[in-house]
């Protein structure tokens, strides 16, 4: 009884998992994700000596959805950069990115140039300095078509987080929306009083 209990206290915290008609079986342990500092994605998995990778699936200039354009103080008629990549970490998928870059701000950006760290890209190509960044977080039930990308059950909980990064200058450069896997990642933050 009592190891039982045990095994179901570490399924609980998510150090095992069960599937069903199959056993009991060892989690991968979750990422954890500071909210202390603005990083990428890439610099963030290089700190944990992970190997970070993209995998592109569009990239288009197009007139932004009125929220979007919004949220990047955007004057009417202006466009962004589309840009839908999955993230991945030592080749394991952890997140999908849905990114609304101002063509203004990074303008001649192309899909080519588009393969690492968005803040790298911003500092080192185009001479800009990143700022900060407003982020929220919800969890929710996975999209369908995000969770074939993320390799994960069409029922299975991420965590939403959508961000908008800003220059030193208060110019918004991205407005992110992100899934990430609940089951590989989470965030930490430390709290004083």
């Amino acid at each position: 009884m009592t190891v039982r209990q045990a095994i179901t206290n570490l399924v609980l915290n998510g150090s095992l998992y069960r599937e069903k008609g199959r056993g009991t079986f060892v989690s991968k342990p979750k990422l954890e994700q500071p909210l202390n500092a603005l990083t990428s994605f890439t610099e963030d998995m290089r700190a944990r000596g992970l190997v970070p990778s993209n995998k592109l699936i569009k990239f288009e200039k197009q007139p932004p959805p009125f929220d979007i354009a919004r949220g990047l103080l955007l004057e009417e008629g202006e466009e962004v950069y589309f840009i839908v990549r999955i993230r991945n970490a030592d080749e394991q998928p952890m997140a999908i990115e849905r990114t609304y870059i101002p063509v203004r701000a990074l303008p001649n950006l192309t899909e080519e140039s588009f393969n690492g760290s968005l803040y790298r890209l911003v500092e080192d190509t185009y001479g800009l300095k990143m700022g900060n960044a407003i982020q929220q977080m919800e969890a929710s039930i996975v999209a369908k078509e995000d969770s074939k990308y993320l390799q994960i059950d069409p029922s299975a909980v991420v965590l939403m987080i959508k961000r908008i990064s800003y220059l030193t200058d208060g110019r918004p450069v991205e407005l992110v929306r992100s899934s990430y896997r609940a089951d590989r990642y989470k965030f930490i933050s430390e709290i004083q009083r």
